[in-house]
C-alpha cells in the first residue's frame, strides 16, 4: 500500500480515543465511567495543544502519525518522580489537577478499561521501566508505577549490547511487531528508560468492499499522485463546519471510532488543525448526524518516527531537559538526572477491512552535566592532618578509629 500526503487522516487518527468518549452508542464500562469528564477534557486540550506544536515542528509536506494518549501516559509516570518547578510543568503541560493520587486512579483505569472498551476491538497498553543496574531507584516510583501504571520494572546491564535488544523486544511484543526498533544504543549518561506501548487493531463496522476501490488521483502538497481509492455508499456520521467536513467512521460494535476532517479546497490543513479546540471538537460531535454518504477513503501505511524534546518545551515543560531539571523521586537529589529525550515511534496501516495503529513513546533519563555529589560521611575509622598551604607543611596527622 502507498503512504499518502494526508495530514487530516493522520489527524484523525490520533483522536480516536479521545473521540470514543464522546459517542452516544458506546457499550458501558465501568473503569471508563469511573474517568472523570473534567481530565477527558484536560486530555483532550493536551491532545490539539500538542498536535498544534507538532504540526509547528514537522515539515509542512511530510506525512506524520502520533499518539496524544501514549505520550500522556509516559509524561503521566514521569511526573511520578518529578517535584518542584519540573513537577509543576508537566503537570501544567498535562492539563491536569495536582491530585497525583486521583490523577493516578484515572491512569489506572483508563489502563484498565480501555483494553476491554470493545471486544470486537483490539487495543492493548503496556508500560515498563529500565533502568541502569547499578543505579539506586526510589522503591515508592517503582511501586507507583506497578500499581497505576501496571508497570514492569526491570534492572538492566547498560553496558552490554544485549539490553538494547531486550527493549526493542519488549517495544516489538507489545505492538504485534509492528515497532521492532525504538533504540540504536546506550549512551554512558543514559541510565533510564520509561515505556509505553499502544496498540490498536479493529475492523470497520461497515468495511469497504475490495471490489469498490479503484485508482484514483490524490493532489498532495508537493504533486498528484494515483492512490489506491477505497469507496462506499453508507449511512455515516457526517457533518458540514464552517471550513471543512468531518465523517465518522465506527470499528466493532462502534466503541471506537475514526474521525477524519477533510478541509474545503481553499482551506490549508495546518490552519484547520490550529482551529481544533476542546469546546470545537464537542461541538463537532454534536453536529454529527447519520446521513447517506459517497465515501472516499485512501488505503495507506505509515512509519513514522520523532524526537518531542522541543514540542514539549513550547507546551511549557522546559525544565525536565535541562541541569535544573528534578527528578528527585526517582532519584535524589534534585539536579542529578533529567530527561536526555523523549521520542515517539509509529505505525498506521489503512485498508478495506480496518486499521492497525501503534505507538511507543520513550523517554530516555540521563545524568546531569553536573557533577552528582559525592557522600563523605565519617561513620568509619579516618584520618585527618593539619597543614599550612604556602610552605606546604604538615602541621598535624591523625587518626581516629573509636569515638
Amino acid at each position: 500500500m502507498k503512504t499518502i500526503k494526508n495530514l487530516s487522516l493522520a489527524a484523525a487518527c490520533f483522536l480516536m480515543v479521545a473521540s470514543c468518549n464522546d459517542s452516544n452508542s458506546v457499550t458501558p464500562n465501568k473503569q471508563l465511567q469511573a474517568v472523570p469528564a473534567t481530565f477527558s477534557d484536560q486530555t483532550r486540550e493536551f491532545a490539539f495543544d500538542f498536535l498544534k506544536k507538532h504540526n509547528a515542528e514537522e515539515k509542512a509536506d511530510k506525512n506524520y502519525f502520533v499518539s496524544p494518549l501514549s505520550l500522556h501516559i509516559a509524561l503521566g509516570m514521569l511526573l511520578n518522580g518529578a517535584d518542584g518547578k519540573t513537577k509543576e510543568e508537566i503537570q501544567t503541560g498535562l492539563r491536569i489537577s495536582s491530585d497525583l493520587a486521583a490523577n493516578n486512579g484515572v491512569y489506572k483505569n483508563l489502563i484498565g478499561g480501555l483494553p476491554s472498551a470493545d471486544p470486537k476491538v483490539t487495543n492493548t497498553i503496556a508500560n515498563s521501566v529500565w533502568y541502569r543496574n547499578n543505579f539506586t531507584v526510589e522503591k515508592s516510583f517503582l511501586d507507583v508505577l506497578k500499581t497505576s501504571f501496571n508497570a514492569t520494572a526491570s534492572a538492566e546491564d547498560f553496558n552490554n549490547v544485549a539490553t538494547v535488544g531486550k527493549i526493542n523486544s519488549w517495544a516489538s511484543d507489545n505492538t504485534n511487531g509492528k515497532i521492532k526498533k525504538v533504540l540504536e544504543q546506550i549512551e554512558p549518561a543514559q541510565v533510564m528508560f520509561l515505556m509505553n506501548a499502544l496498540y490498536f487493531k479493529g475492523d470497520w463496522k461497515i468495511p469497504f468492499k475490495v471490489e469498490n476501490t479503484r485508482d484514483e488521483n490524490f493532489a498532495g502538497t508537493t504533486g498528484t499522485k494515483s492512490v489506491k481509492m477505497m469507496s462506499m455508499i453508507e449511512k455515516v456520521k457526517y457533518a458540514k463546519r464552517n471550513d471543512y467536513q468531518a465523517l465518522e467512521l465506527a470499528y466493532g460494535d462502534g466503541n471506537y471510532v475514526m474521525t477524519i476532517l477533510l478541509p474545503d479546497e481553499k482551506t490549508p490543513v495546518t490552519n484547520m488543525i490550529n482551529s481544533m479546540s476542546t469546546t470545537e471538537w464537542k461541538s463537532l460531535n454534536s453536529a454529527l448526524q447519520e446521513q447517506k454518504v459517497i465515501v472516499g477513503l485512501p488505503k495507506f501505511t505509515l512509519e513514522y518516527e520523532t524526537n518531542l524534546n522541543k514540542v514539549l518545551s513550547n507546551m511549557g515543560m522546559p525544565t525536565m531537559f535541562s541541569d535544573a531539571a528534578d527528578l528527585s523521586k526517582i532519584s535524589p537529589p534534585a539536579g542529578k538526572i533529567k530527561v536526555g529525550f523523549v521520542k515517539q515511534n509509529t505505525f498506521v496501516a489503512v485498508d478495506e477491512k480496518g486499521t492497525e495503529a501503534a505507538a511507543v513513546t520513550t523517554i530516555g533519563i540521563e545524568v546531569t552535566s553536573v557533577p552528582i555529589m559525592p557522600e563523605f560521611i565519617c561513620n568509619r575509622p579516618f584520618a585527618f592532618f593539619i597543614s599550612e598551604k604556602q610552605s606546604n607543611t604538615i602541621l598535624f596527622a591523625g587518626k581516629i578509629v573509636n569515638l
